[in-house]
């Protein structure tokens, strides 16, 4: 077992402690009228919800479904419910902005998910799908699925706050469908066993980094600085390099941190004295630079922004899985 903070972990007990009277106390869930798939994991950030509820929702879309998100919108400055409109990530947050951008479907966001979807339900004639984004500790809502996301490091970490798992591991005992990467497949899927209920299937997931055109790799030059405020910058930066991205440094930040004019001077500082040709980041970075942040990293050099692509190995048996639970004779649009 991995410990990432070791002077955590007399604390443990504590949280592992709060988790049992939080169970102890939770009531029924409300449920909605149209079907909802939950898209969660067992850690706090960087398993890859967010890519992979974009690519559920494009799926669903493709096949003739009417989906909205449902989102809490971790950070944002917006009160109650909101649909996501525009690109305000300080009043939306991040991630639904992004979702809304890439998958372009309607992204409700609010810490009550139930509101969120009574008024999305409301707002729509149709029937449609829900996807709840990072739904797995939220059990105020029901759902028709649970897709879990499980990572190598999941199953080598610990409890809060000593670690990053949200719940131990037996809590995959709830899920209908793991969702595993496909160059983690053979050392995570036989680890599973022990912890999945009968009749839980497996997805295997591929992920891939998309460059713009037309220099591609070479879009910020020969020796670009990599910039993120994600929770796994390593990931980031192990997946540029293997794309062949020549990248000299990476500048991170913790998870949804909102940038500011002070945190690009910083930046631009740095990598200057690294000699650096540019700027690599993330799709769910960029959405929080404004104009005038972008133009004062240009100072330096372009800013390639990249987009982390998921897609199922199997997507017409993931379709058909998901289907099925959901209920084909579900009224589709």
């Amino acid at each position: 077992m991995s410990v990432r903070r070791p002077w955590a972990w007399p604390l443990v007990p504590v949280y592992r402690a709060v988790l049992a009277a939080k169970e102890a106390l939770r009531g029924e869930p409300k449920r909605l009228q149209w079907p909802v798939v939950s898209v969660g994991s067992l850690s706090a950030g960087g398993a890859g919800k967010t890519p992979v509820v974009i690519a559920l929702a494009q799926m669903l879309k493709a096949r003739g479904w009417s989906v909205d998100v449902l989102s809490r919108g971790y950070g944002r400055s917006g009160r109650g419910v909101e649909l996501v409109e525009g690109t305000d990530t300080a009043r939306f947050g991040d991630e639904p902005v992004l979702i809304a951008q890439r998958a372009e479907v309607p992204v409700w966001v609010g810490a009550d998910r139930f509101a969120a979807g009574t008024q999305a339900e409301n707002a729509k004639k149709n029937r449609a799908v829900h996807l709840l984004d990072d739904g797995m500790q939220h059990r105020q809502l029901a759902r028709a699925v649970d897709v879990v996301l499980v990572t190598a490091d999941d199953l080598d970490d610990a409890l809060l706050p000593a670690g990053n798992l949200r719940e131990p591991l037996r809590g995959l005992a709830r899920a209908d469908f793991v969702a595993v990467r496909e160059e983690e497949m053979n050392y995570v899927a036989p680890r599973l066993k022990q912890f999945v209920r009968e009749g839980a299937l497996i997805w295997t997931v591929r992920r891939k980094l998309r460059f713009p055109a037309p220099l591609f790799v070479l879009g910020a030059g020969l020796r670009p600085m990599a910039l993120c405020a994600i929770a796994r910058p390593e990931g980031f930066e192990a997946m540029l390099k293997e794309a062949g991205c020549g990248i000299v440094d990476t500048i991170y930040f913790r998870d949804h941190h909102a940038y500011d004019m002070t945190d690009m001077e910083r930046v631009v500082e740095l990598a200057t004295k690294m000699n650096a040709t540019g700027f690599v980041t993330t799709e769910k970075d960029a959405v929080k630079l404004t104009a005038e942040m972008r133009a004062k990293l240009e100072t330096l050099g372009p800013v390639m922004v990249v987009a982390l692509d998921v897609e199922f190995v199997f997507p017409e048996r993931v379709a058909r899985e998901l289907e099925e639970r959901i209920g084909r004779k579900q009224e589709k649009v």
